[in-house]
């Protein structure tokens, strides 16, 4: 079937009042940078939806992308005909034929957008449910579990049909809600806490911390190509390489063991502030949920905060393990993150780390270190790579 445009709806940003406009805009700059390459395309939008004009470009491809774009809440491929009743009768029947395999029932469903239009909703939906019975021989009417619908949109800017509508990815326009610095790990979560926040509509960064030689370099190409797939729903991600090697054998040397897990993490918060002021970042991110390990306690979260004033969010907090592993799947980001790279969490994580660490206890080790050199060293060796939507090759293949 040879569509002529697809129809794109939002529902939450219906919401935003006098700040609509904003997010529609937005959107609309999303949706024309993901389908650049299909030169063919039009898009633009009227109040309350969206249109991708086809001329003869792929429904199915675009469709795909569509559906990776925040802010989207569904979507259809559709026909345009003449807003008349015959045009719609033979348009409805041209799209019910053209099903495979064909339907055994079906039900019409008519949105008169278009006050000007002589016939109600249910009047459209009748004639045309009397016509495709007259034409499609052994179809029937099913108004609770159809086999297919269609779908009439009868607006002001054209008489769209359709018989499909697929989910799209929904919350908010990314670039709607501020920046926010993501702290990236190798691991199954932290990705999927910067998926879940550039839902909400931040433009997301990057930071990961890169303890050569005790962790490979295998390990930093996962960690870019995790990034790589979170580019796929908000675009290119700058990513902050951080030297932590240094400060990592410093806290082994002085501090306690029991303590190294949350005194490393103090300064990966401190860093990640530093880099969060120099790129415009308004909080942190983290892929921590609540009592899953004995750093992501509540006393291990208060004593990790307090030695920094940047907002940390933490959208996984009250997720389990599997419901985070749902996602990561659904994401395309899981069967990266169990490749067996460790990062430097992992490969410094103590027999016994305390479960209920004090901000005065772990303050008290750290005056054997010298906080701000390590703190200042680290942020000035940082590297920053961008890393785009072109593809990359898989972590096996580069080794």
């Amino acid at each position: 079937m040879e569509y002529d445009a697809i129809l794109i709806r939002y529902g939450e940003l219906a919401l935003k009042g006098r700040n609509r406009e904003v997010f529609e805009e937005t959107l609309l700059r999303s949706v024309k940078s993901v389908l650049k390459e299909f030169r063919r395309c039009r898009v633009w939008r009227n109040y309350g939806r969206m249109y991708v004009e086809l001329n003869g470009e792929s429904a199915g491809e675009i469709s795909e992308r569509l559906q990776r774009i925040f802010g989207i809440t569904s979507l259809s491929p559709t026909i345009k005909v003449e807003a008349n009743e015959e045009a719609i009768k033979q348009g409805a029947e041209k799209l019910i034929t053209s099903m495979s395999p064909p339907p055994a029932t079906f039900r019409v469903e008519t949105r008169r957008a278009d006050k000007r239009f002589p016939l109600q909703s249910m009047e459209v939906s009748r004639l045309v449910g009397g016509h495709i019975l007259k034409n499609v021989p052994g179809i029937k009417v099913d108004l609770h579990q159809p086999q297919a619908t269609i779908s009439i949109e009868i607006r002001t800017e054209g008489t769209f049909l359709s018989t499909e509508t697929l989910p799209g990815a929904g919350g908010l326009p990314v670039g709607t809600a501020g920046k926010v610095l993501l702290l990236l790990s190798g691991g199954i979560d932290s990705p999927v806490a910067g998926w879940s926040m550039m839902k909400r509509g931040v433009t997301l960064e990057a930071v990961h911390f890169y303890s050569y030689p005790f962790t490979s370099e295998r390990s930093l190409e996962k960690v870019r190509d995790l990034a790589h797939k979170l580019t796929k729903w908000g675009g290119s991600i700058n990513l902050h390489v951080v030297p932590f090697t240094e400060i990592q054998t410093s806290i082994r040397e002085h501090c306690p063991e029991d303590y190294t897990i949350t005194i490393m993490r103090r300064f990966m918060m401190r860093i990640a502030e530093r880099i969060a002021a120099k790129t415009g970042a308004l909080a942190l991110a983290t892929g921590e949920s609540l009592g899953q390990v004995a750093s992501q306690t509540l006393e291990s979260m208060n004593t990790i905060n307090s030695v920094v004033n940047i907002p940390i969010l933490r959208p996984l907090v009250a997720s389990d393990k599997t419901e985070i592993t749902e996602i990561a799947k659904r994401i395309d980001t899981f069967e990266l993150s169990i490749l067996p790279y460790e990062d430097c969490c992992t490969i410094f994580t103590p027999k016994n780390p305390v479960t209920r660490p004090r901000p005065e206890m772990a303050g008290r080790y750290e005056e054997k270190l010298d906080i701000e050199n390590l703190v200042s060293r680290a942020v000035e060796q940082t590297a920053v790579e961008v890393i785009t939507t072109q593809p990359r090759g898989a972590v096996a293949d580069l080794f």
